[in-house]
């Protein structure tokens, strides 16, 4: 019996991955959008994505570390996390 709990554990873990769609989260770039990159002054990249001239998603890219993503989900030049005041950061974990 606890053979096949094993055997069964990663099946469902797989299971849920195949049925999750995508949800912006991963940091997956909008479609035809205008990258502007800037480099900071301690190594940090910061890459904005624009379509039509509107905010969709930043992507900083720390020296050490993994990237991260801010999304403007409403268009208003602004990043969510400038307007709550509450740090919404997405972290890419896995990718195919």
């Amino acid at each position: 019996m606890k053979r096949a709990r094993l055997l069964l554990l990663p099946l469902l873990l797989l299971g849920g991955c195949a049925t999750s769609g995508p949800d912006r989260a991963g940091g997956e770039i909008p479609a035809g959008a205008d990258v502007t990159t800037k480099t900071m002054a301690n190594g940090d990249q910061i890459d904005e994505y624009r379509v039509n001239g509107q905010l969709e998603m930043v992507r900083v890219t720390p020296t050490r570390g993994a990237p991260y993503f801010l999304y403007d989900r409403d268009h208003d030049g602004h990043t969510d996390a400038e307007k709550d005041k509450v740090n919404k950061v997405y972290w890419k974990l896995y990718s195919w």
